[in-house]
Formats: C-alpha cells, sequence, structure tokens
C-alpha cells in the first residue's frame, strides 16, 4: 500500500517517498492570512506537487511549473508572518509574490503560498 504525503496542505497529495519529509510543510492562506482549504476552494485538489531535487514542484492544468526550493535557511526575518490554521496562530515564512500571483491566478483569489517556520511549534492540523 503507497502512502500519500502533502506538501501543500489542501492540494493533491504525493505517493513520492521524499515527499514524506515534507508532508504539511506548506500552505495557501487567504487574503486574512487564513489556511485555505478544498472545502473553500475545490481547485487546490487540483495542484499536484512533487518533490525533485531539492525543488517542490508545483503543477496545475493551464499553468507553467513552479518550483520552490525545498530546504532554505530562514534567516530574513522580513518574509516572516502569522497565520491562523483553524483557530491556531501559526509563524510562517510567505514564498514570495511570484508564489502569490501564481496561487492567486489559479486559484481565482488572492492567496499566498507560506511554509511553516522550522522553529515555529508544531501545528495540531484541523480537518480540513
Amino acid at each position: 500500500m503507497t502512502s500519500l504525503y502533502f506538501p501543500i496542505a489542501s492540494c493533491a497529495g504525493s505517493d513520492h517517498p521524499d515527499a514524506a519529509a515534507y508532508d504539511r510543510r506548506w500552505l495557501v492562506v487567504d487574503a486574512a492570512d487564513r489556511w485555505l482549504t478544498q472545502k473553500q476552494n475545490p481547485d487546490l485538489a487540483r495542484i499536484t506537487v512533487s518533490p525533485k531535487l531539492g525543488f517542490l514542484v508545483i503543477r496545475a492544468p493551464g499553468m507553467l511549473r513552479m518550483d520552490i526550493p525545498l530546504d532554505v535557511i530562514e534567516d530574513d526575518d522580513s518574509v516572516r508572518r502569522h497565520v491562523y490554521i483553524g483557530g491556531q496562530r501559526a509563524d510562517v515564512i510567505d514564498e514570495g509574490d511570484l508564489a502569490a500571483t501564481w496561487m492567486t491566478n489559479f486559484l481565482h483569489a488572492p492567496c499566498r503560498l507560506v511554509k511553516l517556520h522550522p522553529d515555529a511549534p508544531a501545528v495540531s492540523w484541523p480537518q480540513p
């Protein structure tokens, strides 16, 4: 039996063995900095992700592929922000305007791609 991992929470799962280390490391947040789930935007399920050669490869129908570096030392506090996952406040790193534009264009709503800060406390993920 193959396990599925979700490097970007609420997007399509990946059965790539390297994806386990990145399970729910990223998430998409709406304009109010709240975790966006498939319940709010079913198109998230159409975004596929897979780790490859040090990058998280992100694809969606009608979009160019986007690659996000997997392991970056988070030392730039200017890209840190707080978001809400369920009722929890989480410390995250914003992946930048290019990733935000890509997600916004595909999901047809203002949103951003963020990554949980590696030094932040663990998140207790609610059911999406």
